[in-house]
Parts: structure tokens; C-alpha cells; sequence
């Protein structure tokens, strides 16, 4: 006897088996999705409903689609990420912190007028995946993912690219190990509840909640990694 012919997912249903497969790390190349044409062979669909699919995943977060340079599941790298290291080697932590404290929370008051419902429901997701958590990498992963999708919810490309300008810079890795040896238990902690308070402003569409809750949150941040460096000048001393 011969089997009935498999009927094609929906739309809806391929992007369920798209999260799953994100979820587990199975098609992902460093945070790249493969090609369109990869994906719909491996799923067994048309390119015409993969691309309906993505568009499902792109409006509530989970992806991040750049032209020339593919899909991310993971927040895309800058396009000057040349220009961008060498930067880094030049600036400060205060002088990173001291434009963060401008631009974010601008940001996050922008994301508390703008979001669509969808993305409120994908940034409480990503802030609950930055709470209880005591390894340093897991914690940098979560926060950054976090940060970046109230950047992309203020609908402002020319700030969002001020802002991955910004992450590039904090990405580089002295500037990563630097923030591991900050964050103590206790630090995560607080560093959690913080970014708790701050999804609840921009759920609330509390604009001047969310700009306050996001000062506040990058001041402690401040703190820790000040304290923290002139702790390792004394040490050296």
C-alpha cells in the first residue's frame, strides 16, 4: 500500500519547527542561519513559504535578517567591524558607559512607545533568560540579546546602528573578559532585577519609566566595572 502523500507544514507550523531547530543549536553556523535554498531542502518546503515562515520569526525577534549578510538567529555583527576593533583598543569603559547613558535609555523610552505586542512578548522571553543565572558567558549572551532588542523595538535605524556601534565596541574581547571578572553572584543579581523593572516599564509603555529604569541599570554597570578596574590598579600596584 502506498503512503498518502506528507502535506506541507503552514506557514505558522514551519516557523514553530524553525524556533525548535534554533533552539537547539541544529542549523545554526556561528548564529548564521544556512541560505534559503538549504533551509527549504532541509524542511522540505517551498522557498515561498520558508521566506513566509522567517518573516513570522523576523517580526517576533527571534531572527535577524541583513542584507549581505544572511539571516542571525543572534544579533548580526556590525558591517565596520574593522574600523570598529580599532576603535576599541582606544577608548575607555567610562567612555563607552558615558554613551551608553545617552543613547539607551532614549532607546528604551523610543521601544516603550513603539513596540508591537509580539515584541513585548520576545523581550520578556529575553529578559527571563538573564535572570538566575551564575555563569558569566550565559549571563553576557542573555544581557546582550536583551539590549539589542530594545535597540531594534525604537524603530530608528540611524539609532540602531549608533547602538551596534556600541556593542561591536563592547564586544571585542578585553573588554568581554573585563566584564566576566565583574560579575559576582550577587551582581548578577542585582543586574537581573534591574532588567526585570525595565521590561515591565516598556510592557507598560511607561516611556519615562523605561528611560529611568535603563539609567539606572547602566549606572550600576558603571559602578561594578570601575570598581572593579581600579580594584585590579591596586592590586597591581
Amino acid at each position: 500500500m502506498t503512503q498518502p502523500p506528507q502535506t506541507a507544514p503552514s506557514e505558522d507550523e514551519l516557523a514553530e519547527r524553525l524556533r525548535g531547530a534554533i533552539r537547539q543549536g541544529d542549523i545554526l553556523n556561528d548564529g548564521r542561519m544556512p541560505p534559503e535554498r538549504a533551509l527549504a531542502e532541509h524542511f522540505g518546503v517551498s522557498r515561498a513559504r520558508l521566506r513566509l515562515a522567517l518573516g513570522l520569526l523576523q517580526e517576533d525577534g527571534t531572527i535577524y535578517r541583513r542584507h549581505g549578510q544572511g539571516t542571525f538567529a543572534t544579533p548580526p555583527p556590525a558591517t565596520n567591524a574593522d574600523s570598529l576593533r580599532h576603535l576599541a583598543r582606544q577608548v575607555t569603559p567610562s567612555d563607552v558607559m558615558e554613551v551608553r547613558l545617552e543613547v539607551e535609555p532614549a532607546l528604551a523610552a523610543l521601544a516603550a512607545d513603539r513596540a508591537r505586542p509580539q515584541e513585548i512578548e520576545r523581550l520578556d522571553q529575553l529578559m527571563r533568560a538573564t535572570l538566575n543565572l551564575s555563569d558569566p558567558d550565559a549571563y553576557e549572551a542573555a544581557d546582550d540579546m536583551f539590549h539589542y532588542k530594545i535597540a531594534e523595538m525604537a524603530r530608528n535605524p540611524l539609532f540602531l546602528t549608533v547602538y551596534e556601534s556600541i556593542r561591536a565596541v563592547r564586544r571585542e574581547v578585553a573588554w568581554t573578559s573585563r566584564r566576566r571578572s565583574s560579575h559576582a553572584p550577587e551582581t548578577l543579581q542585582i543586574l537581573g532585577e534591574q532588567h526585570m523593572t525595565l521590561n515591565d516599564a516598556i510592557a507598560r509603555r511607561d516611556t519615562l519609566g523605561a528611560a529611568a529604569a535603563m539609567e539606572q541599570h547602566l549606572l550600576t554597570v558603571s559602578k561594578t566595572l570601575l570598581r572593579d578596574r581600579v580594584r585590579k590598579i591596586e592590586l597591581d600596584l
